[in-house]
């Protein structure tokens, strides 16, 4: 399975302090990587050196073989879709403007986003029909967060970057989305960068983890190696989160 997306030797520092790295790590076609750690463990600097929000200040980040340094920002985030905790629906906007405004901004025919938009609600379980016309504040959380994963994936990119996407969400709707969007995942072949710092959910999601700590790659490798791993400091952040 091929890389598409590659950490090379990446730190990057503020004012001297190193936030992340040195960190060398590859995410393949089709995996869904879970960062895992606690606040401050470096997970969404990891993140946002995917999509050039930050570029590092040693060591390099790869996307589909070229550097975050050499794309297009622009280009290389609407290549990438994003699903986040506050999921960032336009309040005035439809649901089915909501899905469809990337398609649009990349000048899709009409005809052909509306056609998007109806798959993809169907999709996540929110028929056009019921819900196209809704607003935001007229769904529950569970269901703006569907339309924020439906809105992800409306261009169709090959890597969805998801930071906490699920922790606004009461415990009933977080697992019932946490299997959802691992079943979404594996079927349409989607390449996952997921950020928690919740062990359970990791779980739940990852084909592999990579468990961070100050800054610091501690283990990367399968749930099932995760569960068996005996290193100390792999166990003892384990267990704290």
């Amino acid at each position: 399975m091929p890389d598409l997306i590659q950490f090379r030797e990446a730190t990057y520092g503020v004012n001297g302090r190193a936030l992340l790295g040195p960190l060398s790590l590859s995410v393949g076609e089709g995996e869904r990587l879970v960062l895992l750690g606690k606040s401050g463990a470096g997970k969404t600097t990891a993140l946002r050196l995917i999509n050039a929000l930050l570029l590092p200040s040693a060591g390099e980040v790869l996307v589909s073989g070229r550097s975050t340094r050499d794309w297009d920002p622009v280009r290389l985030r609407r290549s990438i879709g994003y699903v986040i905790q506050e999921i960032g629906l336009f309040p005035h906007m439809s649901v089915e403007k909501n899905v469809g405004l990337v398609p649009r901004l990349e000048r899709w025919p009409a005809k052909r986003v509306r056609e998007r938009v109806g798959e993809l609600l169907q999709l996540v379980g929110l028929p056009p029909g019921e819900f196209g016309r809704r607003l935001p504040h007229e769904l529950s959380g569970g269901q703006r967060q569907r339309v924020g994963v439906a809105r992800a994936l409306a261009a169709d990119p090959p890597m969805l970057l998801c930071d906490e996407p699920f922790g606004a969400v009461d415990p009933l709707a977080r697992q019932e989305l946490q299997i959802e969007f691992r079943s979404l995942a594996e079927r349409l072949g989607k390449t996952v960068v997921f950020v928690t710092h919740d062990v359970r959910e990791a779980m739940a999601i990852a084909s592999r983890i990579a468990l961070l700590d100050q800054g610091r790659l501690v283990f990367a490798g399968t749930v099932h190696e995760f569960n068996a791993a005996g290193d100390a400091r792999v166990t003892a952040l384990r267990d704290l989160l």
